[in-house]
């Protein structure tokens, strides 16, 4: 178990802080930097930087680390990359690539670190930061049980967030990407389901930007679909999910599409009968789908075996 306290720009905060109903969030940096310091749930902390009193001020679970171009971070994200607009996103982006010395980019490549159950406290809620951590500080620092901070960084967590469900969840060969959490968010004039943005984000980057069954590219058409649905217990994890073109989608919801647990295209014949169509797919029927690299990320067989049963046109 380990923990992440990062300085945070007080515009993102703020924007965040208004909107309480976002509680998956985007933690973005202007560059494509790495990030390797926490494992999926666990505990990703907001201090404020030192001229806004550097105490902190909220925090979130990880649920996975991705570098992606704007467009896309918009895509997922939305109003909860802390900004209002994508043009807005874009432009706090530029300047701070600017004082970097960075080329002008339309479309600049950035690191999101993509949390959810994420919280921002009253102004008299804030706590001190972790002993010696500087003012100074532009990147944040990791924290672990060995630490001499770890107990107060605990204690700091719990009375900020209240206890909060922390995963590790692992195949047999690698960390399988997984959004944990209630599986609703507050309600309000709709109950908004957690974890969503950072699934959608996640089999994008698995399938890499194309869909599995017919290999389209053209991004504003593909979506994450579940394999096993949100509705009927499916997790928001990368083996539940397929990234499929968004017409493909409904076929393969209403049960005109499969993908069985060899991970070969199947067609229901009532494709053809009810609409008189689907060469399309029939000429790809039995081939393989576009998989990904990542065996940890490609479609659970069980999965894939509850669909062909309990939702295919056999």
């Amino acid at each position: 178990m380990r923990a992440y306290v990062s300085p945070t720009d007080g515009r993102w905060a703020a924007f965040l802080r208004a909107r309480p109903y976002l509680d998956e969030v985007n933690f973005w940096w202007p560059s494509g930097v790495s990030f390797k310091a926490l494992m999926p749930g666990e505990r990703f902390l907001f201090k404020a930087k030192a001229r806004d009193g550097g105490r902190l001020i909220g925090g979130g679970l990880f649920s996975g680390y991705r570098r992606m171009p704007v467009s896309d971070a918009w895509r997922f994200f939305g109003e909860a990359n802390g900004c209002a607009s994508e043009a807005e996103l874009l432009s706090h982006i530029t300047a701070y690539r600017a004082k970097n010395g960075s080329p002008p980019d339309p479309d600049p490549v950035i690191g999101c670190a993509m949390l959810y159950d994420t919280f921002f406290v009253p102004g008299d809620a804030e706590l001190a930061p972790p002993i010696g951590y500087p003012d100074s500080a532009t990147r944040g620092r990791g924290y672990g049980p060995q630490d001499s901070q770890w107990s107060a960084l605990e204690m700091s967590f719990a009375e900020l967030a209240g206890s909060s469900p922390i995963v590790e969840f692992r195949s047999e060969s690698d960390v399988v990407r997984y959004v944990e959490g209630a599986r609703h968010g507050k309600p309000t004039l709709i109950v908004p389901r957690r974890g969503q943005r950072s699934f959608a984000a996640l089999v994008n980057d698995a399938y890499e930007r194309q869909c599995a069954i017919t290999g389209g590219r053209i991004r504003p058409t593909l979506q994450a679909a579940h394999i096993i649905p949100f509705a009927r217990e499916g997790l928001h994890s990368v083996p539940n999910g397929l990234l499929l073109r968004s017409d493909v989608h409904t076929l393969y919801d209403a049960g005109y599409l499969s993908v069985d647990p060899d991970y070969r295209l199947r067609v229901s014949e009532r494709l053809r009968e009810d609409f008189g169509n689907g060469k399309e797919f029939y000429a790809r029927e039995g081939e393989v789908i576009h998989l990904p690299r990542a065996r940890a990320d490609r479609p659970a067989r069980e999965s894939l075996e509850w669909h062909h049963q309990e939702k295919f046109l056999a």
